[in-house]
């Protein structure tokens, strides 16, 4: 057969093709304009977001002390049982040493709510590990309470009318004349993370909540991480293609979807009502988030094993190896860089959940961190819904300041996702 070939003419110098072309090239331009838009617009929505956050929340992570002598006299505190101490009164005569001009009992009793409620405990902890401290005097810095710290930094100007702010100009003289003696200081805040929760701002941390998102977060990945994989292995290479399985992989993609607080409504009735398990406890908690994530992994799954190329399993059956032998020796391996880095977006999402949480009980008020995921805890989401709704202005700053370590959290997760991708990832 002969071949046929045509030769087809165009003239460059058309005017109306030059038009179309032109043409062409405006809308061209137009998308990437709009696509150009979209994405500034994106970064300056992430920009504001994160500015607001650090601007509001910077003033938490440092925090105002007071550093005062304390006598630690023998006949307050008993070198048997240094724990037992009167340490209320030492740390009230050791502010009151400041103000000897202050005789009149309701002053001293205003000059002694500079100091947080806390200063006799941390006083306390530092003489029991101690104790060769009795009967000597002590120099020590302790916190101040959640106005005059708002005061330190700034966000209670004197300037406002006396009736308008927390503090009056008889208090405001008070701690002006501690910062001339140089007894003021402003460290960097170890509390927020080392302390747990307390209703005194000065004293609240994420300490409760940090060990609370890690057993959480332990219990989803050890239930969710295997038993997604299996499935996710068996659904795309083992399981018959029929109506069954159809089924189940469309309800599977529908659970992807499902809003967070069904989950928190299924754990309380099942886990709570039906199995009896402790409320507001990390293993509650781990287990609602693995019923979460499980859909993603198996998804994640799914799509990694498929994108191994037919030829390896061709291989490796072609010298002898079982379906078994397969997967397990060649495509899983090879799967392992998406599958890991689904679970990791997928325990980050599960970081972040709050409505499964509180409808669990992990918004109690809880003063120490958990020792194991029996015990009651919160977690970092519900430990900022809780900040969040206190009245304290001391709480504002640390509502912005724990979403700012949430997200770093959550960044950091992203990014052990997009390492484990490109250390174990292999192109053929």
């Amino acid at each position: 057969m002969r071949d046929t070939q045509f030769t087809v003419q165009v003239d460059w110098a058309d005017p109306a093709l030059i038009q179309r072309v032109a043409k062409r090239h405006r809308r061209d331009g137009v998308l990437k304009a709009i696509g150009l838009s979209a994405l500034i617009a994106a970064g300056l929505m992430l920009a504001l977001l994160v500015a607001s956050l650090v601007s509001s929340g910077y003033h938490a992570f440092t925090q105002t002390h007071l550093t005062l002598d304390f006598e630690i006299a023998a006949d307050k505190v008993s070198s048997d049982t240094p724990d037992k101490g009167n340490y209320r009164t030492i740390v009230r005569d050791a502010l009151q040493a400041h103000f000897p001009e202050v005789t009149r009992r309701a002053d001293q009793r205003d000059v002694n709510k500079i100091l947080s409620n806390g200063a006799q405990y941390i006083l306390r902890d530092h003489v029991t590990d101690s104790p060769e401290l009795i009967g000597t005097t002590v120099s020590l810095a302790v916190p101040v309470s959640d106005p005059y710290d708002q005061l330190a930094k700034g966000l209670i100007d004197p300037k406002t009318p006396e009736t308008e702010r927390r503090l009056d100009d008889r208090e405001i003289a008070w701690f002006q004349k501690l910062e001339q003696a140089g007894a003021v200081s402003r460290p960097l805040n170890t509390g927020l993370i080392v302390n747990a929760d307390s209703r005194f701002p000065e004293l609240a941390g994420l300490s409760g909540a940090l060990w609370g998102s890690f057993y959480a977060l332990l219990v989803c990945f050890l239930i969710s991480f295997p038993v997604g994989i299996a499935a996710g292995v068996y659904l795309e290479e083992f399981a018959p293609k029929n109506h069954y399985t159809d089924f189940i992989e469309v309800n599977i993609n529908n659970l992807a979807a499902v809003p967070s607080v069904v989950f928190g409504l299924l754990a309380l009735a099942v886990f709570l009502g039906w199995f009896g398990l402790p409320r507001s406890a990390p293993l509650v908690g781990g287990m609602t988030l693995a019923l979460m994530t499980l859909p993603t992994i198996i998804i994640a799954t799914r799509a990694a094993v498929k994108a191994v190329p037919p030829s390896i399993r061709e291989a490796a059956l072609g010298i002898g190896a079982s379906r078994q032998q397969v997967m397990m020796h060649h495509v899983l391996p090879l799967a392992m860089p998406g599958i890991l880095t689904g679970t990791i977006i997928g325990l980050a999402q599960a970081l972040g959940e709050t409505a499964p949480l509180l409808l669990i009980g992990m918004n109690a008020f809880i003063t120490q961190a958990p020792d194991s995921v029996l015990d009651s805890s919160t977690a970092l989401p519900t430990q900022i819904f809780i900040w969040a709704d206190s009245p304290e202005r001391g709480f504002v700053a640390r509502t912005s300041a724990a979403i700012c370590v949430l997200l770093g959290f959550l960044v950091m997760m992203n990014g052990v996702a997009v390492y484990l991708r490109k250390r174990f990832e292999r192109r053929w």
